[in-house]
């Protein structure tokens, strides 16, 4: 690897979308390869590329994700820069993956997770509970918006979209009176002043793989492949392995709001699952557990109980 390492005269490029948070998850990566491998900062180059989701427009505008198609809404261009070789590498939020990558590219490698639970923010309330009746929430989660409705229908939701800082300002000019946001994007950006308050996952369980980064390399770069392999994080592989196992098999591009986490426990790994109708009026949850190594085949069994309880029409549903 010494021979093959990155240099400041031919560094490794790493693509990653320009917001904040996803800044932060890029530089946080480069660390953890510069540390590995004993590298200085110039043997790196990042390279910000936009890609659909971050349109300005789309995002003043408050145009739902699913109006103009959740998947691949912030990788498509990303991916497309690294098959042409514009860059080696790219560091995402891995729940903004689809389940399956670009033939030619491979999403196996996962950076130590941060915390998994959601946000509740407001400048008014602190917790969910504490909204009056009628209170207006923004979210452009298709998940958050059913989990909440299921609990509090009585709320009125809107769209809301844009990094940490444009929610923050839309919070200020009341817009609406709370939204939400991921524990982990927070602490990755040390904004602890933000007025957040995490959920248990018992009352709001997060997105597949939230709170994780995943770098995605082109399939035949070995170079790449043999960099990243030493920041590679096993466990936080094998809980993914069983929750992206789960939304691979309740069809992950579906517009079904689907929550999912796996926590590894000794040897075991407990999943847990539910999948909502968009207005939160049914909810079926379930969960299993099982030997770490099987934690994808888990994942398979879990959607398929949850399917069966929902019946077959469930996913099918607008």
């Amino acid at each position: 690897m010494k021979n093959d390492s990155p240099t400041p005269d031919s560094p490794l490029k790493i693509g990653t979308r320009g917001s904040p948070l996803a800044l932060a998850q890029a530089y946080e990566t480069r660390a953890r390869l510069m540390a590995a491998h004993d590298l200085p900062e110039a043997a790196f180059e990042i390279c910000v590329i936009k890609t659909t989701g971050d349109d300005r427009t789309l995002i003043d505008a408050d145009i739902a994700l699913k109006t103009i198609g959740n998947k691949g809404l912030f990788t498509k261009e990303i991916e497309e820069a690294m098959i042409a070789g514009a860059i080696d590498i790219a560091v995402h939020s891995t729940k903004d993956m689809p389940v399956e990558q670009p033939e030619g590219l491979v999403l196996d490698v996962f950076l130590p997770r941060e915390d998994v639970r959601d946000a509740f923010v407001s400048v008014k309330y602190a917790s969910i509970a504490e909204l009056p009746f009628g209170a207006v929430v923004g979210t452009s989660s298709l998940r958050r918006r059913a989990q909440l409705m299921a609990k509090r229908p009585d709320l009125t939701m809107v769209e809301f979209r844009g990094n940490v800082q444009t929610r923050l300002k839309k919070l200020n000019d009341g817009v609406a009176d709370a939204t939400f946001l991921a524990m982990a994007g927070l602490n990755r950006m040390d904004m602890g002043d933000v007025p957040a308050h995490a959920i248990d996952v018992t009352d709001m369980l997060p997105a597949i793989a939230q709170g994780t980064i995943g770098i995605e390399y082109r399939a035949d770069d070995t170079r790449a492949a043999g960099l990243l392999a030493a920041i590679h994080d096993g466990p936080t592989g094998q809980r993914l392995a069983a929750e992206r196992s789960l939304l691979a098999a309740l069809d992950g591009s579906c517009e079904t709001p689907i929550g999912g986490l796996a926590v590894i426990e000794g040897d075991q790994i407990w999943l847990r699952g539910e999948i909502l109708s968009p207005d939160g009026g049914q909810v079926f949850a379930d969960e299993r557990r099982g030997p770490i190594a099987e934690g994808a085949a888990l994942g398979r069994d879990l959607a398929a109980g949850l399917l069966m309880m929902a019946g077959p029409d469930f996913l099918k549903a607008k």
